[in-house]
């Protein structure tokens, strides 16, 4: 509106359709005198000048206002036609002044209904279900995009073929589980799987978070519960998912808030809703956590969600399957073995291969290479795991040497002790935020851990110290994180794994930090003479592996040596090299210790 006005005002003081030559009023009294000018008007409220010439040309001028009398008599006397107009003036030029200030007001009123019409219908549509419909008519998810996993894979199998066939399971009697609980830790695909089901059924996938359940008004979360069924049941089959269930599923009655919280309000409609769905309506709710443990057990009984699906971290051949997924599309150069990236990532999530795949072709790319190889993994895998190098923080040598000699003693533990974990590679080169790093790599996966392999881990932690004093005679804080590891290791093998012949097979469960739905004060279910004997026996466990990598570091010295020489030499060595050079201390020590035995022998025939 405003716009519009003002084009309309521009446009009747401007615009003019005569397009006569401009002259000054002299000149044009000039012309007149001399009888070049036929005919012409005069504006007497502007004193603008329109005039014809004999030959026809157009001219205009700007003439006083009033006219003089003289003037007036030589342009009349000259001129054979010649008016003096008085135009009357534009009747919405005279009304502009008091048209903007109402136009602007009606306009402001305007917006402003439209505001509150909107404050309206966001309070009136503020109890609706925030799920993001996924129909058939999308590209699906299905479980070819699901790589691995093939054992979760059949066991939710059942649940796509009861929403492709209900009728199968209806003759024989059967009741599908209403709800399905997919639990594991962070990044191992449970939502993608949860999408996988839906579309192999071909059915609408409703999916939400449970945060998007909670709003600062109290009975919000309770009416998007029953807005988001109340539309998966107008879509006949249907698959509810609700990601992160435990922001809204805790335990009630306990910890913070009462029975008026907002988040037990928004639990008890959930639960009264799957009660009131049949299993034959073909709806079915998945949902999705990383922390069972906490879950209200009224959500976990049957009838609701009865069925839990694990979702593991995966096992090697699982890893091998998800790299090869994610590889794809992707320039690969021939050296890159996906089997010995799955065997060097134990412990990586799905979320985490693809991290580290990234982080290869971000480091191809800054090399300038067209391809991904096998060393931009390595150093990907490098960078997920031990952080970014910091090769520009500056060290003193006295640093250096000592660094060397705590990877070193970290890295002959290592090597030489029998259950420990393979060594893969030692640097000295400062990353994240450790000053060097000792990675160790696992042959295969492991499941359960053995008391000889805990002590050996012990050992190993206590290498970096013991080299440091054996060889300098002092201790620094550079062992602070491996002590602090040890312990709590040494305190879980006593007070949790029974791995203690004074304590017995009893074991208490580790202290966490105190969260919503739990007991708020923390308790300790054992007395204060069972407490000292845990200190105690925590104590001898670490003082008698410090001792055995005493020994072990007494007896491989020279590879000691060896190994910190080769670090300070090139930073970083890899774990064959390590082991090459021990070998290579016991066999010059063995070859020394038999040139002392055979000297000795001559010597004494010899007198």
């Amino acid at each position: 509106m405003i716009a519009a006005i003002i084009a309309i005002f521009v446009a009747t003081t401007t615009l003019s359709d005569d397009n006569g030559e401009e002259i000054s009023y002299p000149d044009f009294l000039e012309r007149v005198t001399q009888g070049e000018i036929v005919k012409g008007t005069y504006n007497n409220n502007s004193g603008s000048i329109k005039a014809t010439a004999v030959d026809g040309t157009e001219y205009k001028s700007n003439g006083p206002l009033p006219l003089p009398d003289t003037d007036t008599a030589v342009i009349n006397d000259s001129v054979a036609e010649f008016r003096y107009e008085t135009p009357s003036t534009n009747f919405f030029l005279s009304l502009l002044p008091l048209l903007l200030p109402i136009g602007l007001l009606i306009l402001f009123f305007w917006w402003m209904q439209r505001r509150a019409q909107g404050q309206v219908g966001s309070i009136m549509s503020i109890g609706r279900s925030r799920a993001k419909t996924y129909s058939t008519e999308r590209p699906g998810t299905t479980f070819e995009d699901v790589a691995g996993y093939d054992g979760v894979k059949q066991e939710i199998t059942e649940i796509v073929d009861f929403l492709k066939m209900p009728e199968r399971f209806a003759q024989i009697g059967a009741r599908v589980p209403k709800g399905v609980l997919l639990v594991g830790p962070p990044g191992t695909g449970k939502t993608l799987i949860a999408k996988a089901v839906a579309g192999e059924a071909g059915v609408p996938f409703l999916s939400v978070t449970g945060s998007d359940f909670m709003e600062m008004f109290v009975g919000v979360g309770a009416s998007r519960v029953r807005d988001l069924f109340e539309s998966a049941r107008k879509m006949g089959k249907a698959i509810i998912f609700i990601d992160e269930v435990d922001s809204i599923g805790r335990k009630r009655g306990a910890g913070l808030g009462g029975g008026h919280d907002e988040r037990e309000q928004t639990l008890n409609q959930m639960l009264s809703e799957m009660d009131g769905f049949e299993g034959s309506e073909g709806i079915v709710m998945m949902a999705a956590t990383n922390r069972p443990d906490i879950l209200d057990p009224a959500l976990l009984r049957p009838g609701r969600f009865d069925r839990q699906v694990v979702v593991p971290l995966p096992e090697l051949q699982d890893r091998h399957d998800i790299l090869k997924v994610h590889v794809k599309g992707k320039l690969t150069a021939d050296d890159l073995d996906l089997n010995v990236v799955a065997r060097g990532t134990p412990g990586m999530s799905g979320a985490d291969l693809a991290n580290l795949i990234n982080e290869a072709a971000l480091y191809a790319v800054r090399e300038g290479d067209d391809e991904i190889a096998a060393r931009h993994v390595e150093m990907a895998r490098d960078r997920v795991l031990m952080g970014q190098k910091r090769e520009s923080l500056a060290l003193s040598n006295a640093e250096k040497e000592a660094i060397a000699y705590h990877e070193a003693g970290h890295a002959v533990c290592a090597s030489v002790l029998p259950t420990a974990d393979p060594l893969h590679k030692v640097t000295i080169i400062p990353s994240g935020m450790a000053l060097g790093v000792t990675m160790q790599l696992p042959e295969e996966d492991r499941h359960i851990y053995r008391s000889d392999y805990i002590l050996d881990r012990l050992v190993v932690m206590f290498g970096g110290r013991i080299a440091e004093e054996l060889v300098f005679g002092i201790v620094s804080t550079g062992a602070a994180d491996d002590l602090m590891r040890a312990t709590a290791l040494a305190r879980s093998m006593v007070r949790e794994w029974g791995m203690s012949n004074e304590i017995g097979p009893m074991a208490w469960g580790s202290q966490n930090q105190v969260f919503l739905g739990e007991d708020l004060v923390q308790t300790r279910d054992y007395s204060d003479e069972t407490a000292r004997v845990i200190d105690q026996e925590t104590e001898r466990i670490l003082r008698e592996q410090q001792d055995r990598c005493r020994r072990t570091l007494n007896d491989y010295r020279h590879g000691l040596d060896l190994v910190a020489r080769a670090l300070l030499e090139h930073e970083t060595i890899s774990g064959e090299e390590v082991d090459r050079l021990i070998t290579v201390s016991r066999n010059g020590s063995q070859a020394s210790s038999l040139a002392g035995d055979t000297a000795g022998s001559i010597s004494s025939s010899g007198s």
